[in-house]
């Protein structure tokens, strides 16, 4: 009997090595969308969003050529094209709320806020979404002037058109979890837009996967006097802050205060980016946002989404939130000269791969336990997923002070494993789902702990 099952488990090994040999064609997809996503559309879009004047989330919206009116249905005629394109792949609509003086110091009459969302469904499971957004709105110093000049070509018109690009780029593919590509209004006002749609993802019961909130890409003169075209950083929440006191406590004994999963979606970007993407350089930062400040991936996180931002390594904060001007032979705004197109079409890629990547990736395990307290060994159980295009399930650890998974070990349609020889006291450790496809889900950390 013991043979029997040494040689079952010898035998998923096998098939998914070779498996995963013959899978060629899934690295091919993937270089296929890096080569289509192209940096003429996106500084065509980011010049037309420019051009509206301002994108103030309480300027005009009557106009057709100025304010955040005419913005907003630019943008969804642009997903209902690529719709069209796809023969009507995407539900594109507006989720809107609406607000008050009461409700910040920023908003200061009533106002809609309008987010344009288009939503490519998934043939399998079209109720798990993972979603990327760019911010609509801009402003200049005063966060409460709407009517002055504010082009926000980077901030954030380049996260807008990567959006729509991303969007250009997958919607000629099918996949089985559904993709969100969604332009957020407000944030500039308090990050109204993604408090609306997060509201409405959860009146809904959506199951989200993960949030990729792209606000500025496209800068690559940093302030500092950096000039970097490779380097970008992924902003990500150590743990929810949605975790029970018992899942507080927990933490003090078993660990986890970096494998929240938010922090397990960035390192998910960061592994593809890797792979797919060796020329670029993401930074993992263990934070929320930049120092003191926000962004709309921030709302999801308060409702227990995960959630990262994807930005530029180098800021330049002459050119945020500032008006337009010339001040001792330094120039100041957000205008179009301030955009690196080709930076802002790597960024871009960088998005639509880990969309590709997860819209074609199995679910995760719903509850992974883990025991071997003073033992030799590290035992799992998790709750087998009833599909069969699922291939089995991949054991990771790494060291406690290891920011990446460096160690893994596939372990086939199993529900329970034993890594022998490793003292749990010394390594992390979580589990993926790995397609048929040989693609994986991000990895899940330990939520339950146990004793035979």
């Amino acid at each position: 009997m013991y043979f029997l099952k040494k040689m079952r488990q010898f035998f998923h090994i096998y098939i998914f090595l070779a498996c995963s040999f013959l899978y060629s064609q899934s690295s091919n997809d993937f270089y296929q969308i890096i080569n289509q996503t192209n940096a003429s559309r996106i500084e065509n879009d980011i010049k037309i969003l420019a051009n509206f004047g301002t994108r103030h989330s309480l300027s005009d919206t009557i106009s057709n050529s100025r304010g955040i009116g005419a913005a907003r249905r630019w943008i969804k005629s642009e997903f209902e094209k690529i719709s069209k394109n796809c023969n009507n792949c995407l539900e594109v609509f507006y989720q809107k709320n609406y607000y008050t003086e009461d409700d910040g110091p920023r908003i200061v009459k009533p106002v809609w806020i309008n987010n344009v969302v288009a939503i490519q469904k998934g043939r399998k499971f079209p109720n798990r979404f993972i979603i990327m957004s760019g911010d609509i709105d801009s402003r200049i110093s005063d966060p409460n002037n709407f009517t002055s000049d504010s082009p926000g070509a980077n901030d954030n018109a380049s996260g807008m058109a990567g959006t729509i690009e991303a969007a250009r780029i997958l919607s000629k593919y099918n996949f089985d979890n559904s993709i969100i590509y969604v332009g957020l209004s407000g944030e500039e006002q308090g990050l109204f837009g993604g408090k609306g749609l997060a509201n409405f993802a959860k009146k809904r019961k959506w199951d989200i996967i993960g949030i990729l909130n792209n606000d500025m890409i496209g800068n690559i003169e940093g302030v500092d006097g950096v000039i970097d075209n490779r380097t970008f950083r992924i902003f990500s929440e150590p743990t929810p802050p949605t975790e029970t006191e018992n899942e507080r406590n927990a933490r003090r004994f078993y660990g986890g205060e970096v494998d929240g999963i938010s922090r397990q979606l960035a390192r998910y970007i960061y592994k593809n980016v890797k792979k797919y993407m060796p020329e670029m350089n993401p930074l993992l930062i263990y934070r929320l946002d930049r120092f003191g400040r926000g962004g709309h991936h921030r709302p999801f996180n308060d409702l227990g989404y995960a959630g990262v931002r994807i930005m530029e390594a180098h800021e330049n904060y002459n050119r945020q939130h500032q008006d337009i001007r010339n001040e001792n032979g330094i120039s100041y705004g957000d205008v179009i000269n301030g955009v690196n197109f080709d930076y802002a079409a790597k960024l871009t890629a960088v998005n639509a791969i880990n969309l590709a990547s997860i819209a074609w990736s199995p679910p995760t395990v719903k509850s992974l336990s883990i025991g071997g307290v003073v033992e030799p060994s590290v035992k799992f159980k998790w709750e087998a997923i009833n599909d069969k295009s699922i291939k089995g399930y991949k054991i990771y650890w790494r060291d406690t002070t290891s920011p990446f998974w460096e160690k893994s070990r596939f372990v086939g349609k199993l529900s329970k494993y034993t890594l022998k020889g490793i003292v749990i006291d010394n390594f992390l450790f979580g589990i993926s789902t790995v397609g048929e496809n040989g693609l994986e889900s991000p990895v899940v950390f330990p939520n339950k702990v146990f004793r035979d």
